[in-house]
């Protein structure tokens, strides 16, 4: 690929983190690029509905707005290199927090920043192209954590450099690689109304099933052969997901980050958050306080 409109890009990188989970992981949506390495493990990605199956030395570039969700396939943990970034500086949308953005109309994508969205979005890269990436994306990863001065410009420069791997590992991909997710078209629909009605109590299987237009068995169905998960254990993901960012923001109790994002009561969240987690949620929201000090 190599199209005059590259030469004006200017990346702006918003995060940069290494993640490593035992199960369903991943953003619902997100406004900005999404660049994973996969650095152990396997799992399935489902991009907008077509599942590619992921492993060790794989890279995804998910762009803006792109539905995704990830199942590991293995034991193992997933670990992943993540960062996240737009095509072009902007000031307004640098302020965008990162979170997901499953309420955003179709109107208000910057369509500069679909450039893009036709660029196959699964490469394998060469052992030693997967050399040169870890030590740059670690480099990235300390310059995004320590922010010292001028850390922007090395964030910039190495965002162009793994862009620029990824690009060049493009092979004449046959689009059937990557398969329609049977009934993802109902799997979606209840994804989206998960993400804007988590905090909702009432919110069970059939009042799911029933924004749907399924019958609560078909849509149960559809999640276990396809996602491998119950609609339940999805609907969990995304409280704890939720609850997560609430508590690295430090400025509620947990009783009340339990109310807020959808559990009847902190004792039942609590038991949830540490089957998710491996930790109670006090430990966590300690271990969170230590990493930022």
């Amino acid at each position: 690929m190599d199209e005059p409109w590259l030469n004006g890009i200017s990346p702006f990188v918003r995060v940069a983190k290494i993640m490593k989970s035992h199960s369903l992981s991943g953003e619902w949506m997100d406004y900005d690029f999404v660049y994973t390495y996969i650095e152990q493990g396997e799992a399935e990605f489902f991009l907008s509905g077509i599942k590619y199956l992921v492993k060790e030395g794989d890279v995804l570039l998910m762009h803006p707005y792109m539905s995704h969700i990830i199942k590991s396939t293995t034991s193992a943990p997933l670990n992943q290199y993540i960062f996240h970034f737009d095509l072009y500086y902007d000031e307004q949308r640098s302020n965008l927090r990162h979170e997901s953005v499953s309420n955003m109309l179709p109107e208000d994508k910057d369509t500069q920043e679909m450039r893009l969205a036709s660029v196959y979005p699964l490469v394998h890269l060469q052992l030693s192209d997967q050399i040169i990436l870890k030590k740059r994306f670690l480099t990235m990863y300390n310059a995004y954590t320590d922010r010292k001065h001028g850390s922007s410009l090395l964030l910039k420069s190495i965002c162009l450099e793994l862009l620029y791997l990824f690009l060049t590992s493009q092979t004449d991909h046959k689009k059937e690689e990557g398969k329609m997710t049977k009934g993802w078209i109902f799997i979606e629909k209840a994804m989206k109304y998960v993400n804007e009605r988590y905090h909702e109590l009432e919110m069970d299987n059939a009042a799911i099933s029933s924004h749907v237009g399924v019958s609560t068995n078909h849509l149960s169905y559809l999640f276990k052969t396809q996602l491998g998960i119950s609609i339940h254990k999805y609907v969990t993901h995304i409280r704890i997901e939720q609850a997560k960012k609430r508590i690295i923001q430090a400025n509620q109790t947990l009783t009340e980050i339990a109310d807020e994002v959808g559990f009847s009561s902190i004792h039942l969240f609590s038991r949830l958050f540490k089957q998710a987690e491996g930790i109670v949620p006090s430990k966590y929201a300690m271990s969170q306080r230590n990493n930022s000090s």
